[in-house]
């Protein structure tokens, strides 16, 4: 998982989150949860785009975009290239 700062970069959010699933299935579980949890935070307006294939699922939450990938898709679109932002280190365990 990599979170942007786009603060100073875009006026379209203050940050950007790019997450992984390993399957189309994980990805639409994750997306699925997301939604759970916008719901319990009172976050309004939040549809996933991208659910029925969840090749790519993409959430603007206002402040926040969230985009779920399976891997081969994330690493076509390379969003975080874009973005100029640091990958983590994969022989490092994630952290949310």
């Amino acid at each position: 998982m990599v979170v942007i700062d786009l603060k100073g970069k875009s006026d379209i959010a203050d940050y950007m989150v790019i997450a992984s699933g390993q399957s189309s299935r994980q990805v639409a579980t994750m997306a699925d949860k997301l939604v759970e949890v916008a719901k319990t935070h009172g976050v309004k307006g939040v549809t996933p785009e991208g659910r029925e294939q969840s090749d790519w699922v993409l959430f603007d939450a206002g402040d926040v975009i969230i985009h779920l990938f399976r891997p081969e898709v994330r690493v076509f679109y390379n969003l975080e290239k874009m973005w100029n932002a640091e990958l983590p280190d994969a022989s490092e365990p994630a952290t949310v």
